[in-house]
């Protein structure tokens, strides 16, 4: 398994139930690889300092929900100067039409982002990504699948360029995919979470609506109590939809019949089942240092381009740059 998570500040409980609690049960049954993916970051982050702040939260917060450092690789983008390696082979394979396809890129120049060359060429650094390690599965969100798509293509493109035999005359000769070099992978649609936040949208940074994954319990309760409620109803629709993350329907029902139209006591309600989820992850989060950080992502980064390095051998000597 591989996925990969930007740097790009604190989470929320939404991405928890959305990305990094699905992840931390398919570690446990595949070898996996978990990527900060900082240089894909910097396609719209252009802050230093915050950039390196979050290289390390993202590690934090993958161990802290559960990911085992040493079962799973764990590492920094850059640290593995393969994947830009192997971006720049595969963008010599594409064409700026195809490039021109990606749902991605034409939303967030849609919002207002700089239509850099970066962001413009962004899947085919993620092809590499996926792609130097064998991947088997790609766990992302149904709007992710082209990522995927676009991937098996990178690989379908090498492999057909590179590892084919070349057929002459009339001559039939056997193609053996074993001699191909890239594994084709194939997606793992994560079910849709649909988390809502504190208005009623969905949670996201963007809209301002969010409740901290690693915050205190008196961040969690500002945040709980901001959500906003419809006086006219008997249950407050936005509070039990946030509510229905950590508990079932029939323990809701009992919660919310006892205290049908007291909406304080519901959302304290929720405060409390937030803070016994994070609580446990958050002091194991507060736990670990900088230096232990940074020994798990340059362990991670050795081990990945230990891999990587001998994909690219192969992948060198394919195309004709090794004499």
């Amino acid at each position: 398994m591989f996925t990969g998570l930007q740097p790009s500040g604190a989470l929320h409980i939404g991405n928890y139930f959305g990305a990094l609690k699905p992840f931390v049960g398919l570690s446990r049954e595949h070898e996996s690889f978990l990527m900060i993916a900082d240089y894909h970051a910097l396609t719209t982050l252009k802050d230093p300092a915050a950039l390196r702040g979050n290289i390390l939260s993202v590690a934090r917060d993958y161990i802290a929900a559960g990911i085992d450092p040493h079962t799973s690789i764990i590492f920094k983008q850059s640290d593995v100067p393969e994947h830009t390696e192997l971006a720049w082979i595969f963008q010599c394979l594409v064409t700026v039409p195809f490039l021109e396809l990606a749902h991605a890129y034409k939303d967030k120049v849609a919002k207002g982002l700089e239509a850099n060359a970066g962001l413009f060429a962004y899947p085919m650094l993620m092809a590499a990504d996926i792609l130097l390690y064998d991947t088997d599965i790609v766990p992302v969100g149904a709007d992710q699948r082209q990522h995927v798509e676009y991937s098996r293509e990178a690989a379908k493109k090498f492999n057909h360029t590179y590892c084919e035999p070349t057929i002459t005359g009339t001559d039939i000769v056997h193609i053996d995919e074993a001699n191909y070099i890239f594994k084709e992978p194939v997606e793992k649609i994560m079910a849709e979470v649909g988390v809502a936040g504190t208005d009623g949208k969905k949670m996201s940074k963007s809209y301002k609506n969010t409740i901290p994954l690693f915050a205190s319990k008196d961040e969690i309760a500002k945040a709980v109590m901001s959500i906003v409620t419809d006086s006219k109803g008997e249950s407050p629709e936005h509070v039990y939809n946030i509510h229905a993350l950590f508990r079932t329907r029939d323990e809701l029902s009992e919660i919310y019949t006892t205290n049908k139209g007291n909406y304080k006591a519901l959302k304290e309600a929720l405060i409390e089942d937030i803070e016994a989820l994070i609580s446990p992850m958050r002091e194991k989060r507060n736990s670990i240092t900088d230096d232990e950080i940074k020994r798990i992502i340059k362990d991670g980064g050795e081990r990945a381009r230990a891999i990587a390095s001998a994909k690219m051998t192969a992948v060198r000597s394919a195309v004709g740059v090794t004499v």
